[in-house]
């Protein structure tokens, strides 16, 4: 019976600057326990100073690896075909005063939407004449209207992203975190493409 290598790249790692990956890494494997944990401690790549943020691991490259040392194995490759390996370079701390100003921006500009809305769509008159439709009398700010109006406004936006602070409401993503995915998947792939050296184009 043949010996079977199995393995299984990862679609995504977080490295640091000179960190030395190993196979465990980036990828799963499956085989005998007698080079298991030998395969699982291969050294694969070295990050340096040179390699820009995002590294491209292809699993052809690491296929070819193990075969040219345990001829004698059979290596299945399966799923993802390659590792993007993103490099993070020296964290720093983010300045109270540039998240403070970005922060007050977007209030601002959130503001600024929703007031432009009502301003467009003459919310004030809408609320008078609902007002005058369920009380036969006219009146120029119908508070009982306007009052629950605004509550259920921050109430929508709240369920809408499905967030209250750091707790979440439901289990199922908000549109914001399922938007946030689908742009980090165009570019991983984008980056998989452009950034592994054995592209075609």
């Amino acid at each position: 019976m043949a010996k079977t290598i199995y393995l299984r790249m990862k679609n995504s790692y977080e490295g640091s600057n000179l960190q030395t990956i190993k196979l465990k890494d980036i990828a799963f494997i499956a085989t005998t326990k007698a080079i298991e944990k030998e395969l699982n401690n291969t050294v694969i790549y070295r990050l340096s100073p040179k390699d820009s943020h995002v590294v491209v691991i292809d699993g052809f490259l690491i296929a070819k690896h193990i075969q040219n040392t345990y001829s004698e194995y059979d290596l299945q490759l399966i799923g993802p075909t390659q590792t993007i390996v993103r490099v993070n370079q020296h964290s720093q701390q983010k300045p109270i005063l540039l998240v403070t100003f970005v922060w007050l921006l977007l209030l601002i500009g959130m503001a600024m939407s929703i007031m432009h809305f009502h301003y467009d769509v003459n919310m004030p008159e809408v609320h008078q004449k609902l007002h005058l439709l369920l009380t036969g009398e006219e009146k120029t700010n119908p508070l009982w209207i306007q009052i629950p109006y605004s509550v259920g406004l921050g109430i929508g936006m709240i369920i809408f992203f499905n967030h209250w602070f750091k707790r979440r409401l439901t289990k199922e993503p908000s549109p914001l975190e399922v938007e946030l995915f689908n742009y980090q998947q165009n570019i991983d792939e984008y980056t998989s493409h452009h950034k592994n050296s054995l592209t075609d184009s």
